[in-house]
């Protein structure tokens, strides 16, 4: 079993209290591989982007190392180096402050024959609408025509900032959608950006783009399936006070391929996924440690 992600990881500052900030290394698409490597530690996860070659960027790496993702196709820019983000929570919810604009990652796709072989027979390629939204329109038309013939699992995350307008990301993420194979959009972000009036509006109008299989999240509240031609609706009960959403989608994301990979049905997946983004939002910080989660 193996499993590529696609994107930037950035160093991610915490709040520790009295002003003071806790450093660490987190991106959602290397959260994502993050917990796909930790609940299914028999699949090969390796991560695709761009680094620069100062000492930090050698640090995240190594972080990338000692978690066994793989780094093999992690390339290094002569100049640029890695973006950086700080965390503000209010009652559990996020917001962030970003200094990527000219991160390595952005120039990810400028190798997509590496990036070719990189995925080469891995069972699920995984990128974002984040992985997209610091591209150029080229580098996202040769990351596409690097991918094709992979199985394309992915979550929109629409992020307006990253884009020059609304109606770009709009149409980035449905050529994306299109060829893709597993989407798992949040509800929230969709009704926002696509208006979207109910997750089962959202599901549809992924499933008429092509997708075969698609998980709309909803906060903790009903999630809605799409599976093989049919809809089902996943009732979870009361959902959970957050001490920090960071990584909640992500967790879910790396959750439900491991589950997937390792021969569960989608609903069970879901809910299996949707156990560990509980876990997560219980603890500060994008990454629960790996201990915690086996």
């Amino acid at each position: 079993m193996r499993i590529v992600s696609i994107g930037e990881c950035m160093v991610e500052l915490s709040g520790a209290g009295d002003d003071l900030w806790r450093s660490g290394y987190a991106g959602d698409t290397f959260n994502t591989a993050w917990y796909a490597r930790a609940l299914l530690p028999d699949c090969d996860v390796d991560y695709v982007t761009c680094v620069g070659q100062d000492p930090v960027s050698s640090r995240m790496v190594d972080f990338m190392k000692h978690a066994g993702v793989g780094t093999q196709f992690i390339w290094r820019h002569p100049v640029r180096g890695v973006g950086l983000y700080m965390i503000d929570l209010k009652d559990g919810e996020r917001s962030f402050t970003y200094w990527r604009d000219q991160s390595a990652a952005r120039t990810l796709a400028d190798r997509p024959d590496e990036i070719r072989k990189a995925v080469q027979n891995a069972d699920y390629v995984y990128l974002s609408g984040i992985t997209l939204g610091i591209l150029s329109q080229k580098g996202r038309d040769d990351l596409w025509d690097a991918l094709q013939g992979s199985t394309v699992v992915f979550d929109p995350n629409l992020r307006p900032k990253l884009w020059p307008d609304i109606q770009t990301m709009r149409q980035a993420v449905s050529l994306a959608a299109q060829q893709a194979s597993v989407i798992l959009p949040s509800f929230e972000d969709e009704a926002d950006h696509f208006s979207d009036p109910s997750p089962m509006e959202t599901a549809q109008r992924y499933a008429d783009l092509g997708a075969k299989e698609i998980v709309v999240k909803n906060g903790g509240s009903e999630m809605v399936l799409y599976h093989n031609g049919s809809y089902d609706r996943i009732d979870l009960g009361k959902p959970t006070k957050p001490v920090d959403t960071t990584g909640a989608g992500d967790s879910f994301n790396g959750a439900y391929m491991a589950a997937r990979l390792a021969g569960h049905m989608p609903i069970p997946a879901a809910r299996a996924a949707h156990q560990t983004a509980v876990r997560v939002i219980g603890h500060r910080g994008a990454l629960l440690p790996m201990r915690d989660l086996t």
